[in-house]
């Protein structure tokens, strides 16, 4: 007798009028391809990959009911009859397997990056320049029935059904909140009148389609900002959706401009599961519970516990299409695990890019960067088995290829050996698995503690050579940098040297941040969920507005630390536009200071004797690390291309400007599908 591995994840979710095959909801993401000319046939291979891997749900990325509702100028929208062709070939590709798949709704209101935006009064968004219009009352009942026309228009695209997007600080979220509803007519003021536009826009989607269609509704269950919604209010508006006639009702936390983190990889798995645990004593709808959910032990805990009905994931459907299927053949350990970097997924989107996936970068280019058998198999050596190398390797040797990895260090992993010890940074550990597990599966030969020579690559007979050597640190030019109170970061991490309490750190980029946290953070707070709510100001008892604390409970580092770098741009302005705000917070609360415009003198008896707009400073620190001042590892390239023979550069052995894994692995997979 076979048991099935993940048995409420995997169980079937009766609607009443249809039947969901599992309880997974791949949840809703922009991906970009839906602004690009052709999109929409590469979205239909996107949505069409997680299908076949199994998943029960699909919600799409939010789409605009009219034009004032659109993320940016040229924004996605469904209001007119010839929108809907193109639709049709998203669903269709879905619809060749047992997938459900809803559209969802989304009017920006006063998020939209657009001169054109309203929102229920007049209140610019602190993240988007544009103050928009207060909506007329006859503005809002023609918005009512976009949606409601918006909704048909899915149907006839052959959607199952839609999801209305009310959270995250979108116009319907704007509504609900006094936070963004200063109105003193019949949809402003009380509660009633606040929530009265998600209410008349579901009884109105719901009369024009009939039941037998799915409305998820997706509510702000934790607003997380200043003017957000008491419990007893969420827990009102969560009954009268379910009154109004919504199917599903989906978990919201938090809004964009919240500062509070929800999704970046320092959040801890399931860290908001316990308010949609909440909410399930109130209604009787099926809920989805969001947010951290990447690996299916996560997702069966929760089911099996009764905290939700249904997960959502949706950056780990980027990471891995065939997640279910691989969750239902007893395969987890073969999973590539999102891990919430947003590196090339939420940065991508809000520069106006196309989304993909920094552990998968085939994500979103389906029909573009593909593995085709190759006709005659090379001899391929990696030289490296960092990130780059092990990326190429595992696609190389799905082609075909018969590829031999070499690496001087003791494990696989180059540097993400050392970014998986970061306080927050311990999904790290989650990718060097999967490569492990894909070495094993495609049998690839790895040498460790084996460092090659270009003259024992030469008598090996390789037709191939890929250099993924990464990068080896430059020596600054400081007076006094010999001393022994100068540190690498890879001996603090990777040698465990002793840091003293009071520690200058040299370049203020991604291993900077990187350095100070590990030395601020000496307990990960990723691991203890009730510590890391407290320090961000979460209030898990909801005795306050927007579930906030009047005051965080932070947990502050006793070392003195200083953050410095050359620039004089500000500090950190060049990590991720969606998770960079969470690592200066970090330092801010760690009382780092961050010094830009720095000029270094020399490292003295007394510390770092530093140099700001001209006027000298001497800090009195004991360690001085070093996170700057990097080039390419490429010892070996000149001799193997001297003896004629074929040599490739990826990952940090190409550009050693910063380490940088997204690009490293996307290197790695568009060599392996030309090579």
């Amino acid at each position: 007798m076979t048991t099935t591995p993940y048995p409420h994840l995997l169980s079937p979710l009766d609607l009443g009028f249809t039947t969901l095959s599992n309880r997974v909801l791949m949840g809703s993401m922009h991906t970009g391809l839906e602004e690009e000319k052709g999109g929409y046939a590469k979205l239909a291979a996107f949505y069409e990959a997680r299908a076949k891997g199994g998943v029960g749900l699909i919600v799409t990325g939010g789409v605009s009911p009219n034009a004032r509702g659109r993320i940016a100028p040229f924004g996605s929208e469904l209001s007119k009859f010839w929108h809907v062709k193109k639709h049709k070939q998203v669903t269709d590709a879905v619809h060749k397997y047992p997938t459900k798949i809803c559209l969802q709704l989304l009017h920006t209101g006063r998020y939209a990056y657009h001169p054109f935006s309203v929102a229920p009064s007049k209140i610019k968004s602190p993240i988007t320049p544009f103050t928009p219009k207060e909506m007329s009352v006859r503005q809002i009942k023609s918005t009512i029935n976009d949606y409601a026309k918006a909704t048909k228009l899915a149907a006839q695209a052959g959607y199952d059904g839609v999801e209305i997007m009310g959270s995250e600080g979108y116009l319907i979220n704007q509504f609900s909140c006094v936070r963004t509803n200063h109105r003193t007519d019949e949809w402003g003021g009380s509660l009633e009148n606040r929530m009265r536009f998600a209410i008349e826009t579901i009884k109105t989607v719901r009369a024009r389609v009939g039941e037998n269609f799915i409305i998820i509704f997706r509510l702000s269950m934790l607003d997380l900002v200043e003017g957000g919604n008491t419990w007893e209010e969420v827990v009102t508006m969560a009954k009268a959706v379910e009154k109004a006639g919504a199917t599903i009702i989906n978990t919201g936390i938090g809004w964009h401009e919240a500062r509070v983190p929800t999704i970046v990889t320092s959040v801890p798995r399931a860290a908001f599961t316990w308010v949609t645990e909440r909410m399930k004593k109130e209604v009787s709808i099926p809920l989805v519970t969001t947010n951290r959910i990447n690996m299916p032990e996560v997702a069966e805990k929760i089911l099996a516990s009764g905290q939700a009905d249904m997960v959502s994931m949706a950056r780990p459907f980027l990471a891995d299409p065939d997640f279910v299927k691989k969750a239902a053949a007893g395969k987890a350990d073969e999973i590539n695990t999102c891990i919430g970097c947003n590196q090339a997924c939420l940065d991508h989107v809000f520069q106006q890019k196309r989304a993909s996936c920094l552990v998968n970068p085939t994500a979103c280019y389906e029909t573009e960067l593909t593995f085709s058998p190759v006709t005659k198999a090379k001899r391929i050596a990696v030289i490296g088995a960092g990130p780059a190398g092990l990326a190429f390797s595992v696609y190389a040797a799905d082609r075909g290829h018969n590829v031999e990895i070499f690496d001087a260090a003791s494990a696989i992993g180059g540097q993400f050996n050392f970014a998986k010890l970061i306080p927050g940074k311990e999904e790290f550990y989650e990718t060097l698995r999967y490569f492990q597990k894909q070495l094993e599966l495609h049998q690839i030969p790895v040498h460790l503690n084996c460092q090659q020579s270009a003259e024992q690559l030469i008598e090996g007979g390789f037709d191939e050579v890929v250099l993924a050597t990464g990068i080896k640190p430059r020596k600054l030019n400081i007076k006094g940098i010999e001393s022994d109170k100068v540190l690498s970061y890879l001996e603090v991490l990777r040698d465990k040297k002793p840091v003293g309490k009071r520690v200058a750190i040299i370049g203020a980029g991604g291993i900077g941040f990187d350095i100070a946290t590990y030395l601020a953070e000496e307990k990960s707070l990723t691991k203890d969920l009730d510590a890391w709510l407290e320090n961000w100001g979460v209030d898990k008892a909801y005795q306050h507005a927007g579930a906030l604390l009047e005051q965080p409970k932070r947990h502050i580092t006793e070392r003195e630390i200083y953050l410095l770098q050359r620039k004089t741009t500000k500090v950190g302005k060049g990590l991720g536009k969606t998770s960079g705000w969470v690592h200066r917070a970090n330092m801010v609360n760690n009382n780092v200071q961050m010094i830009a415009g720095v000029s270094y003198k020399e490292v003295n008896e007394q510390g770092l004797l530093i140099a700001v707009n001209g006027e000298e400073k001497q800090l009195k620190v004991d360690n001085i690390i070093i996170c700057a001042g990097q080039e390419p590892n490429r010892d070996l390239e000149q001799a193997l291309i001297a003896a004629n023979m074929s040599v490739n550069l990826i990952g940090g052995a190409a550009v050693a400007a910063e380490l940088d894994a997204k690009r490293a692995i996307r290197q790695a997979a568009e060599l392996a599908a030309k090579i």
